[in-house]
This record gives C-alpha cells, structure tokens and sequence, in this order.
C-alpha cells in the first residue's frame, strides 16, 4: 500500500499548514452600507464564493494562498452566495457590477475600484489598490 499512496500523494510526509484569513462573514443587507461606510477609512475586500463549484473552491484555495494583505490594511469578507443570496443580489446592485462566481470586489470611498472573477482574481495586484 505504501507504494500507491506515495504515487497517489499520500505519504506521511507532513502537510503543508492552510492559511487561515481574517474573513468577515457576510451575510446581512446591513453589512453593504457598513462596508460603504467603511470603505472611506480603508479598503473592504468581498470574496463571493460559491460552495458548489469546483473552480470556485479552486480560485479561493489559490486567492488564501497567496493573500498578503493585513487586517490594518483591509477588512476581508467572505460572501456564501448560496447561503445568502439576497445579499449576493444586493452586492450586484449596491455596487453596479455584474453577479460572477466566484469574484472578488475591492471598495474604496464607497465605490468599486477593481473587481475580477475566476481566474483573474488571483491576476489582481491587491496592494495597488490599498
């Protein structure tokens, strides 16, 4: 067995360790004016994510992953579009964009100053927009 799992990538070599981000959920209508708010003191990151999709899970593994920006920096939110719809239809609205998944969205001074999906949100250099 211990040659299938070596060629599988099961070893018993030690894991790599998964980054753990600051994410704030979001889940209320409230939250968008709070992050408008917000906004005009530091950039406010949303991450929406949908818990069904493969390539979604994939894009937010790579974005944790490569995540460099500190809570002083930005305030990060986590947006389950399943779970919270209402709110992920809110977001296309407040912020006049288009709804894609995933997509990530940086708000400064109440507006959306980048946004990306899929694969290009891991493209976006996030401390341009700090």
């Amino acid at each position: 067995m211990g040659i299938l799992n070596n060629l599988f990538g099961n070893s018993n070599k030690e894991k790599k360790e998964k980054k753990t981000l600051p994410w704030i959920p979001l889940n209320t209508l409230e939250q968008l004016d709070e992050i408008k708010t917000k906004s005009k003191d530091k950039a406010q990151l949303i991450f929406k994510h949908s818990t069904t999709c493969g390539i979604s899970r994939m894009v937010m593994n790579m974005f944790q992953e490569t995540y460099n920006l500190s809570e002083e920096q930005a305030d990060l939110y986590y947006l389950d579009l399943h779970s919270f719809r209402p709110v992920s239809n809110e977001v296309a609205v407040k912020f006049q964009l288009i709804h894609q998944s995933p997509q990530l969205l940086i708000i400064k001074n109440g507006a959306v100053v980048a946004s990306s999906s899929h694969g290009g949100i891991n493209d976006l250099e996030l401390q341009n927009y700090i």
